[in-house]
């Protein structure tokens, strides 16, 4: 179960323990006092602390503009937090550059809303491009494409072009594309943001099937009805803090 740290108040609390202390091996993402502030001195998020467990399914809610998308950069170094730890896998995002960067976001699957997919390429070439990248040969990309395909149900569109495909058919091209490199850690921003409700739950289905397998799986969204339908814990941010929420 993913924990905000807060005080007696129910204010975020920041965790003061040093950095150099042992990671938490349960843990797969640790946040500890992280607030970012833009050049325009606009705070996107304010003392946020949280702390997400290997194999938990969690919600980020909040309204548009809220901070969410900030909170996943930070995750996958994007963006660097102004104060306050950040904590992926082990590893600090805010410290690392280049191929060390470059490996930490390979245990990472990152669902965009708006697809991401190229448009002269084939689902199977949109799903395999991410191993060619990463230097897999020929014969593991080929073992590796139909799992993938498979879990969401796309063996049959292999060789569609995504103009072929409806908006849900290249969220799911998406989804296997995020998942086919088998990472710990999959975030999804707003993936059902472009849908409508029956291929938005088809989303959400996918992603708690891939949670089922071990996969540690965060999405942001504003729809309080796949929340509700979905029963899995949730946080939100709002005015730049973050909190648990009941629904």
């Amino acid at each position: 179960m993913p924990q905000v740290l807060t005080d007696s108040s129910g204010n975020a609390q920041r965790d003061r323990r040093s950095s150099s202390q042992p990671p938490n091996q349960d843990s797969i993402i640790q946040l500890k006092g992280v607030s970012k502030t833009y050049r325009n001195g606009s705070q996107a998020l304010i003392d946020v602390s949280l702390e997400v467990k290997r194999g938990d399914f969690l919600f980020v809610t909040g309204p548009s503009g809220s901070g969410k998308s900030t909170f996943l950069k930070l995750l996958y170094g994007e963006e660097c937090a102004s104060e306050g730890e950040v904590r992926v896998d082990n590893d600090f995002p805010a410290t690392l550059r280049g191929d060390r960067l470059s490996l930490l976001r390979r245990r990472i699957g990152i669902v965009f809303q708006d697809y991401k997919l190229i448009s002269r390429r084939t689902v199977t070439e949109n799903v395999s491009f991410v191993l060619w990248a990463q230097g897999y040969t020929r014969k593991e990309i080929n073992r590796r494409l139909p799992p993938a395909l498979k879990m969401v149900g796309l063996q049959h569109k292999a060789e569609c072009f995504p103009e072929e495909l409806s908006g849900g058919e290249q969220q799911r091209v998406s989804i296997a594309r995020a998942i086919v490199g088998t990472p710990p850690l999959l975030l999804a921003d707003e993936p059902t943001g472009n849908l409508d409700p029956d291929n938005s739950w088809q989303v959400i289905k996918i992603l708690k099937k891939l949670n089922q397998i071990g996969i540690t799986v965060i999405v942001t969204t504003h729809d309080e009805s796949l929340i509700r339908l979905s029963n899995h814990p949730v946080v939100q941010i709002k005015n730049g803090r973050l909190s648990s929420v009941n629904y």
